[in-house]
């Protein structure tokens, strides 16, 4: 299977250049020969003039390139100063480890750039938005001059998004280069100096982004115009669903990072969850998944569920979409049919009786893949061997499949094209109108303001204001959830 096929790809210095295109469109593929990562079996790559050849990243990294991955190289139980030294360690008197040098240096980048970040914090109790700030300290600590930077906006309100462009004109007037990978077609038509669409697996267009819209960049992608989330007719019952009471949850030093949260959710109705990253949203999942241990009173279905096992909500009729779907979400070593009764493996079609069902289990697999438009070579491939987009339509293609009573939709959409996240928006439209209650917990503004029937804001762990969507805008919901007017 050829991923890529003369691509050719021109970034001149000192500017923002955009690659965009579907999911499976060979853009990782294609970052990953950029960066060391795999080698093209023909073709050139030059740098400042020069043709060189990438065995490894390190050639790439001492070439001045580096990059930012859509899912995270770090290791969770080091430091952010762990993470970031680890392989390019300053040395003190030729033997022990500088850290004080280190940790001056990165207090330096993290000011410079507004990245905000204390290298002391474990990375495995940071964010998601968080891990991203590390991930530009760790290659701008290295040095790069060339910059890749997939979906960096995935997890930014507006007001952060502006901000992190705003650093990026400050790199580009300095004279560094940044490649930009994004699926939201308004971010790159704003911050790119030039464009160019993946298709399939080769170039097909390099355009001026003052010359076209995003409608015909949609179409360039993927032949369609650009997706709506937009939900107005009501499905919402009076029948709850799943209910909250006076939930909350400390973390190891005893800091409430879930605060007496309370609300319930109707058979029919998405209730959307806005807040900065870090707010407490990843914990309020986890707790009503069972992952974490939280106080306060969960109920599905009028069933006490708060002292029930992960496995046990699992079988009571929670599905569960994780925010970090290598984490949470799949096995990537494993192939897609066992990934498919990754969570589900007491219930049919994967089991009979005490034994798991292999046959079942592939056969359902081959359905969401053709249901959902996973685009593989086959059931037997590694979850890893797919791009990240067709990783998270696996996974929305197995919760969806259980008739799940609730479903907990953790950024559903992130990372896919626009053509996807519009397949996934009907999907969970139609469940909704089928009686499905759905948590919706997304940093895309737009999506949540347009697929919710009910809109919270979460900020410091609390629930600190109730919004309508059918009016509000995602500039003043951005302003709600970084406390802004907060007193107001």
């Amino acid at each position: 299977m050829v991923a890529n096929r003369d691509i050719r790809l021109s970034v001149g210095r000192g500017h923002v250049h955009a690659i965009v295109g579907e999911n499976g469109a060979g853009k990782s593929t294609l970052m990953k020969i950029l960066y060391g990562m795999q080698r093209p079996d023909e073709g050139e790559i030059r740098v400042d003039g020069k043709p060189i050849v990438f065995k490894r990243p390190a050639d790439a990294i001492a070439a001045g390139i580096g990059m930012v991955h859509q899912h995270f190289m770090l290791a969770d139980n080091l430091t952010v100063l762990e993470n970031i030294i680890l392989g390019s360690e300053p040395r003190k008197g030729g033997v022990g480890i500088d850290f004080s040098t280190a940790r001056r240096k990165i207090k330096e980048i993290s000011d410079a750039y507004g990245l905000g970040i204390s290298p002391d914090v474990l990375v495995e109790d940071l964010g998601v938005g968080a891990r991203q700030r590390v991930e530009i300290l760790k290659v701008l600590y290295r040095g790069a001059r060339i910059l890749i930077l997939d979906e960096p906006t995935a997890v930014l309100v507006p007001q952060e998004v502006d901000e992190l462009f705003d650093n990026l004109r400050d790199l580009v007037r300095q004279g560094l280069t940044i490649i930009f990978i994004s699926h939201k077609l308004d971010e790159v038509l704003s911050v790119a100096d030039a464009i160019t669409v993946i298709r399939r697996g080769t170039t097909v267009a390099s355009v001026d982004p003052k010359d076209v819209t995003a409608r015909q960049l949609a179409e360039l992608m993927v032949g369609s115009e650009l997706p709506s989330p937009e939900t107005r007719e009501s499905t919402v019952t009076d029948q709850v669903a799943l209910s909250v009471r006076g939930l909350t949850m400390r973390d190891t030093d005893g800091r409430e990072v879930v605060s007496g949260v309370s609300f319930d959710i109707r058979k029919g109705e998405v209730l959307g969850i806005a807040g900065v990253e870090g707010n407490g949203q990843a914990e309020l999942v986890e707790a009503i998944m069972g992952m974490r241990q939280a106080d306060g009173v969960i109920k599905l279905d009028d069933a006490d569920i708060s002292d029930w096992s992960t496995l046990r909500r699992r079988e009571g009729g929670i599905g569960y979409i994780p925010e970090d779907r290598h984490r949470h979400g799949l096995l990537l070593e494993a192939p897609l049919w066992e990934n498919r009764i990754l969570g589900h493996q007491t219930r049919k079609p994967n089991v009979k009786g005490p034994w798991i069902d292999r046959a079942g289990a592939r056969a359902d697999t081959s359905r969401i893949v053709k249901e959902y438009d996973v685009r593989t070579p086959g059931i037997d491939v590694d979850a890893a061997a797919l791009s990240g987009g067709n990783q998270q339509k696996l996974i929305v293609g197995r919760e969806m499949s259980d008739d799940p009573v609730v479903l907990i939709a953790s950024h559903p959409t992130r990372g896919v094209d626009v053509g996807a996240q519009a397949a996934i928006w009907d999907h969970l439209r139609a469940a909704r109108a089928a009686g499905l209650a759905v948590l919706l917990i997304s940093a895309d503004l737009d999506e949540l303001i347009g697929l919710s029937d009910s809109l919270k804001v979460i900020l410091r762990g609390r629930m600190v204001a109730d919004v309508d969507p059918a009016t509000v805008t995602p500039e003043q919901l951005g302003s709600a959830m970084t406390g802004a007017g907060e007193e107001a």
